[in-house]
């Protein structure tokens, strides 16, 4: 008899929401405003599904096909894009706004890379059926007899497309084509029962990701490089506590924009690069200074775009 896996094996750890830190950084992804809103409210009806039910009683009462069609869809949202665009930092946080949104609490499961096994015949299949199974139980728990849910559980699965591959690919291992089907088997099931529960794909690949993945996505939001009004909401902030004028900003946005051959910064570029940079090369006995800013924004090589090769 086949030993049931633990929930330490299967995800990297636990997420618990509301969360205070978890907070903080999602309010510090800033200029992707319209992306965190609809996230949050599709999460949202996804874990919870009587807030739509209340809306409806009070605003359209009669529309149980409107309803239906929403309710049905399956629990699956894929956050597609560049490197260092936000996809996996929004994921992580997310929770948080829901939590805070619903006033229920979130628990977010981020699958381990260890579910992709080792190759063995089977292992891939058993380690993706059971974290679907854990998902799918702590999430039946959450239900109660009025329909509204007592909490949430979220599976988070990063750089998918190495879970998620598609199986048009013939040279697919066929434990890779089952470990997929395993993966869609069990969306579907959490889609069947109905239970507070979604999964987030993260992938710089959106199109090696299988196209039934994809069909049942609810969405798939796109992430890019942050335009010049990004860029400027990220360092405006940090940049005018350290005495920086306006005018100096501005400069600075320009320089970690695309020049020719030369992308611009992603967001992990700006928050972990760059602005760590400019404190550690002032600290201990210098202030920051606008010039040397400036230098150092120009000499930092932005993060190289990831190729994502369409079929």
């Amino acid at each position: 008899m086949t030993e049931r896996l633990t929930i330490s094996e299967l995800f990297d750890r636990r997420l618990e929401y509301p969360d205070l830190d978890a907070r903080r950084r999602l309010v510090r992804l800033v200029g992707i405003d319209e992306t965190k809103e609809r996230l949050a409210k599709m999460l949202g009806i996804l874990v919870n599904p009587s807030g739509p039910r209340t809306w409806a009683k009070k605003h359209h009462p009669d529309a149980q096909v409107l309803l239906d069609y929403l309710e049905r869809r399956p629990p699956l949202v894929i956050l597609a894009g560049d490197v260092g665009s936000g996809k996996t930092e929004l994921a992580e946080t997310i929770g948080d706004a829901i939590a805070r949104q619903e006033d229920i609490p979130v628990t977010l499961y981020p699958l381990s890379l260890s579910t992709r096994g080792s190759g063995k015949v089977g292992e891939m299949t058993r380690l993706v059926s059971a974290a679907f199974e854990l998902t799918l139980d702590a999430a039946s728990k959450l239900q109660r007899a009025d329909g509204r849910a007592a909490g949430g559980v979220i599976l988070l699965v990063d750089e998918a497309d190495a879970l998620t591959q598609s199986r048009e690919d013939s040279q697919m291992h066929h434990e890779d084509r089952a470990g997929v089907n395993a993966f869609i088997r069990g969306v579907d099931q959490l889609a069947a029962k109905r239970v507070p529960a979604a999964v987030i794909l993260c992938t710089n690949r959106l199109s090696a990701i299988d196209p039934a993945v994809q069909r049942r996505a609810a969405e798939i939001f796109t992430f890019r490089r942050p335009n010049p009004e990004q860029r400027h909401a990220v360092l405006e902030v940090p940049l005018s506590e350290a005495g920086l004028r306006p005018a100096d900003i501005k400069r600075i946005v320009a320089a970690t924009g695309e020049d020719g051959a030369k992308p611009g910064f992603t967001y992990s570029d700006l928050t972990q690069r760059l602005i760590p940079t400019i404190v550690l090369d002032a600290y201990p006995d210098r202030p920051i200074t606008a010039a040397r800013t400036l230098e150092l924004a120009k000499a930092i090589r932005p993060t190289p775009p990831f190729k994502d090769r369409t079929t």
